[in-house]
């Protein structure tokens, strides 16, 4: 047996260890540098025998392209290292399987961890607390700090030259200090969200190429799945970094479905829902065939299930309009989710914008709503976001400029602003300030939902008093970390966004 073991092959082990004080070292270790070493080596010097686990590649927290070296290779480098004694791959975001397994006498971590407000997952104290539970204790090493992150963006290519250029300047006004200080912030604010529910319906197959006697394409179905989208994506992100968010939407009279949003929301959420017998929850269904050599995702058609015309009935309109009018005024801020399908009329327009204390307004273009529901129909807003398209609808004219038309639309909705550039990242407004963002991944699964996320995040830190410049390079993390999703299959994860956040301004 090797120093690379396997938790089954340990259980074996560790009955020949009587008497002797097991240490447990655990991290991601992307890159070994000296103060690796020095940490282990003082590790070593306090136990007898000294494990040393690593993060799966698919549970690290670091943003997409992280790891930049696979298991394999992290498990081959600390196992050349003479006072490791064993290594093993931890498969799961915390450390727990790793501890119930070794049972260390001593978990040694660097002085870095022993303040546990430092740690953006919020995880140090749980681990020590488990590792308390089987009996160990906790040991911080005081060898010099280094960090694999920063050696990787600076040496390894690890980001992109105009990230590192822009997070190199970032970093003179902004800190991770401010990035966590703000995210305790938003915990708080009371939060509604207001927007259509859409029901992503993903069906993958195969193409095996064009219809014999038509045009048409000939498939082989592989499986389907249903996230849900829309104005719950946005809440469901929301709810990652926030304690009280409320979802008020119209749904249909799908039972299947709304026994679903109960179950899978009402923890996260209040639910504000009001069930029309007319008006259906609203199905975007897309057939898509996967990359045979990649993560990445080629939609081939689509269809929905928009009712024609695209409005309300009567009666559910009415209900609609007296709930909001109803709840509107406890929030401290409103989301405003317009995706154009039918839910957000000129009376809802009017009281939100009459009564929302802080309005975060996402007006979307897609193709059943092209040209009919412009950013511009608005009269105000606090915070804004929309992307390249919305925006050239919204001022279509050869001579003026993005820069220009984003200034003007500011103007216009006497808003703060972001205009999404996909692979080119963002700008963002304020007054006459035009501000720019790169993108931070062009490692690309699935552009829907990267939006919403982005307008999330973004909003929210500007709501609880962060500056344009800050909520908009928040946005861009979770607008990367979006696009490593299928769909809306999963929602941001606060620790994730930090962690991510921490790798790109480790420069």
């Amino acid at each position: 047996m090797g120093k690379i073991v396997t938790k089954e092959e340990y259980v074996k082990l560790k009955s020949t260890f009587s008497n002797q004080k097991v240490g447990l070292c655990h991290g991601v270790f992307d890159l070994v540098h000296p103060g690796h070493i020095i940490h282990f080596e003082e590790a070593k010097a306090v136990c007898d025998i000294l494990i040393v686990s690593v993060t799966a590649a698919k549970y690290v927290r670091k943003g997409p392209g992280r790891p930049y070296f696979d298991d394999e290779m992290r498990l081959k480098f600390l196992s050349s290292i003479s006072c490791i004694d064993y290594v093993m791959l931890s498969e799961g975001y915390t450390v727990d399987d790793i501890v119930e397994c070794v049972e260390p006498d001593l978990y040694i971590k660097g002085e870095e961890y022993a303040v546990a407000e430092d740690d953006v997952t919020g995880m140090i104290d749980k681990e020590v607390e488990l590792v308390r539970e089987h009996g160990g204790n906790v040991y911080y090493t005081q060898g010099q700090v280094f960090s694999s992150t920063k050696l990787l963006n600076r040496g390894f290519s690890a980001l992109p030259p105009e990230v590192l250029q822009f997070s190199s300047d970032f970093i003179k006004r902004h800190s991770m200090d401010d990035i966590r200080h703000f995210a305790e912030k938003v915990k708080d604010l009371k939060v509604l969200v207001i927007g259509d529910v859409i029901i992503d319906k993903y069906t993958y197959c195969s193409v095996q190429g064009l219809m014999s006697k038509d045009m048409g394409y000939s498939a082989r179905f592989k499986d389907d799945e249903e996230y849900m989208g829309g104005s719950i994506a946005v809440a469901r992100h929301l709810a990652a970094f926030n304690n009280h968010v409320t979802l008020a939407s119209v749904v249909g009279n799908e039972e299947d479905r709304n026994q679903r949003f109960k179950k899978e929301l009402r923890s996260l959420m209040k639910l504000e829902l009001i069930q029309s017998n007319s008006f259906p929850t609203i199905v975007k269904h897309r057939y898509l065939q996967r990359n045979q050599r990649r993560d990445d995702l080629h939609k081939i058609f689509a269809i929905n299930n928009i009712p024609d015309p695209v409005e309300l009935d009567e009666k559910t309109a009415v209900q609609f309009k007296k709930k909001i009018e109803e709840i509107i005024d406890e929030y401290d801020v409103v989301f405003l989710c317009d995706f154009g399908h039918g839910l957000v009329d000129e009376d809802i327009m009017n009281v939100i914008q009459d009564r929302a204390k802080f309005l975060a307004l996402n007006c979307q273009t897609n193709s059943t709503n092209y040209g009919l529901n412009i950013i511009t129909k608005y009269k105000k807003a606090d915070v804004f976001t929309l992307d390249q398209t919305e925006l050239k609808l919204a001022y279509p004219f050869y001579d003026m400029t993005e820069e220009n038309a984003l200034k003007k639309l500011a103007q216009h909705l006497g808003a703060r602003g972001w205009l999404t550039r996909g692979s080119m990242g963002a700008y963002g407004v304020e007054g006459d300030m035009l501000m720019q963002c790169p993108a931070f991944t062009l490692d690309i699964i699935d552009t829907i939902g990267a939006g919403d996320a982005f307008y999330s995040v973004a909003s929210l830190y500007v709501a609880a008093g962060a500056s344009v410049e800050l909520g908009m390079f928040m946005g861009n993390i979770a607008g990367a970390l979006a696009t490593n999703i299928v769909g809306n299959k999963e929602s941001l994860e606060k620790a994730n966004v930090l962690k991510y956040a921490g790798t790109i301004l480790n420069v």
